[in-house]
């Protein structure tokens, strides 16, 4: 592998990123006490961090690698909905938020103290269809300049047409990755690359006993959707690629797992950018591999740039 001639090419790249994009809001300070109130500590908070959440923080995981990233999703008429715009802006993403003034942007709150987090509070809504109509008149806009296509979906219901905008993909002949939630896969069909995780994959196909039963039961789901690949991503067991006849496991590259927040995000952005700019597929998800084993290893929704990707050129 010629690192230099593949940031030429990432550099080259377009990749549009479609989903639910939130701010991850990050309250940080010291508990040293107990509440008088309650038996719960009290956090005296000295410093407040935003940072780009959900499909925002896929869009800047792809854009860390060099690659030119388009962001299509919905955001509130409110500051949140600006501090994202903001962030975007920042981070050399182009934007495409739609603003529905009936949402409130999906905030996630994580209050840390002695670099532990203390708790989450969650504020989401559901788009309007009105503006969802919009969105998907915007991606048809956008589908011709992008490379590949990265579909985060969060559950928050800002991809109610991801089905037709699947199709709309395929028949562009556009790579389509999906990082999927809820129990409902029938509305990924007709995708690339799918990305669950253990948790989200048992809820769909049931528990298996064995990696054999585990092979056979994505084998039936990837032939029922119509996927090229399944993903399977496995914590401090690696990942094991799934494609016709046969798998691949990658064992973890993490040297220690110390929060997992948003590493399936920069699983599915490594991963499409490397193929995006012409990498294999087994290539692709070694580099994503790579990527999720240094992420976890960072407090909080974090990324991994390309320089730590491949330090010094290696």
């Amino acid at each position: 592998m010629n690192i230099n001639k593949l940031k030429k090419r990432l550099s080259s790249t377009r990749i549009l990123v479609v989903g639910d994009v939130m701010l991850d809001r990050y309250w940080f300070g010291s508990a040293d006490r107990i509440s008088p109130e309650a038996p719960v500590p009290v956090v005296r908070v000295d410093k407040t961090e935003y940072r780009l959440g959900g499909a925002g923080n896929v869009a800047l995981n792809i854009a860390k690698q060099g690659v030119r990233v388009n962001l299509l999703s919905v955001r509130g008429d409110d500051q949140e909905g600006r501090e994202l715009e903001s962030l975007l802006e920042l981070n050399h993403i182009e934007s495409h938020l739609l603003i529905d003034k009936q949402l409130s942007t999906t905030i996630k709150t994580r209050v840390i103290a002695q670099r532990q987090q203390l708790v989450r509070i969650d504020f989401e809504s559901t788009p309007t269809h009105e503006v969802l109509n919009q969105t998907l008149k915007r991606y048809v806009d956008l589908l011709s300049d992008a490379d590949a296509i990265v579909f985060s979906d969060y559950g928050k219901g800002g991809l109610q047409h991801i089905t037709q905008m699947i199709r709309e993909a395929n028949k562009a002949d556009k790579c389509v990755l999906v990082d999927p939630k809820g129990v409902d896969f029938e509305k990924y069909c007709g995708a690339s690359y799918i990305t669950p995780n253990k948790s989200e994959l048992r809820n769909v196909v049931g528990p298996w006993e064995s990696e054999e039963e585990l092979a056979q039961k994505v084998n039936t789901l990837r032939v029922n959707l119509g996927l090229t690949g399944v993903l399977l991503t496995r914590s401090e067991e690696g990942m094991s690629l799934f494609r016709e006849g046969h798998s691949l496991n990658f064992p973890t590259s993490a040297r220690e797992i110390y929060d997992v927040s948003g590493a399936g995000d920069t699983v599915i952005g490594v991963l499409a950018a490397m193929l995006a700019s012409g990498c294999d597929i087994e290539e692709s998800v070694a580099f994503a591999n790579r990527a999720a084993g240094i992420v976890v290893g960072k407090l909080g929704t974090a990324t991994v740039n390309f320089d730590e990707l491949f330090p010094e050129g290696e």
